[in-house]
């Protein structure tokens, strides 16, 4: 299965691929809305996108995309985010001057870094893409902050593994496929939905009381605002479910109250494993 991720080779992202798909190859893309190209256009067969993590939160813009295409969440992942500091072969902490990183991973390292002064932080594009721009210059006096992979895949050394601020650090991923070729999932106890409400008092809390009348519980939800209408917004939801038949109902439900209703997918719910088993 060829999967697209954002990002370079040893990314999170890839890591959370294989995890759940281990003969899985991998595309990378530069940025997300290529991911979803990738995807609708049909050069790759499925995506993985985070959607969350734990401490910095949401991914927004995968609400968005996700909204904009016609593809369906078929599995969810967690993923044990581990940052460590990672270096050219042969170079030792007392060495480096500046650490590289996406601003996450460098705002989720602030004891480590603060606890290092000499080592500036820089905000870089991608973490896997921090560890590749140090081997490929060659600086002995450069770190990058990424995963375990992004070290081996670049041939860098792990000067100090687990310098993450907060060891209850999870990223949940989304494995993606077009609308058409999304498969029902044997066991799905989750779905996530996206929808807009008419601007009017009560109109929200009528929705989610119907949810509430199922018996249904909302594990999640999150507002987005509606492009070029000001002011309007898109929510979007995931709900545990009792069974399949469940999304259904909570769909059919929902629809008299909204203005626009899309299922996003109907799938597994993960536990903190890696994976979604």
């Amino acid at each position: 299965m060829r999967i697209a991720i954002q990002g370079e080779p040893g990314a999170f992202s890839h890591e959370a691929t294989l995890a759940l798909v281990p003969n899985a190859v991998i595309e990378p893309c530069s940025v997300s809305a290529d991911v979803f190209k990738a995807l609708s256009e049909g050069s790759v067969d499925a995506a993985m996108i985070p959607i969350e993590n734990s401490l910095a939160g949401s991914v927004l813009e995968h609400f968005d995309l996700l909204l904009s295409h016609e593809v369906r969440v078929v599995r969810e992942s967690l993923l044990r985010i581990r940052h460590n500091l990672i270096a050219i072969s042969g170079t030792s902490m007392e060495n480096l001057d500046r650490v590289y990183s996406h601003p996450v991973a460098l705002a989720q390292c602030r004891r480590f870094l603060g606890a290092h002064a000499k080592m500036r932080a820089l905000a870089f594009y991608d973490t896997a893409g921090s560890v590749k721009h140090i081997v490929e210059t060659n600086d002995g006096h450069a770190g990058a902050i990424a995963s375990e992979a992004a070290a081996h895949f670049y041939g860098a050394e792990i000067l100090q593994a687990d310098i993450e601020d907060n060891p209850e650090n999870y990223t949940r991923f989304f494995l993606v496929r077009r609308t058409a070729e999304a498969e029902i999932v044997p066991g799905a106890n989750k779905i996530s939905l996206a929808f807009s409400v008419e601007n009017r008092p009560g109109s929200l809390v009528a929705a989610l009381n119907k949810l509430s009348d199922l018996g249904i519980n909302l594990t999640k939800i999150e507002s987005r605002p509606v492009h070029g209408k000001p002011w309007e917004y898109v929510f979007y939801i995931d709900c545990q479910l009792h069974s399949r038949e469940d999304g259904s109902s909570a769909f059919e439900v929902l629809r008299p109250h909204c203005a626009m209703i899309k299922e996003l997918g109907c799938y597994r719910e993960a536990g903190k494993t890696g994976n979604s088993d």
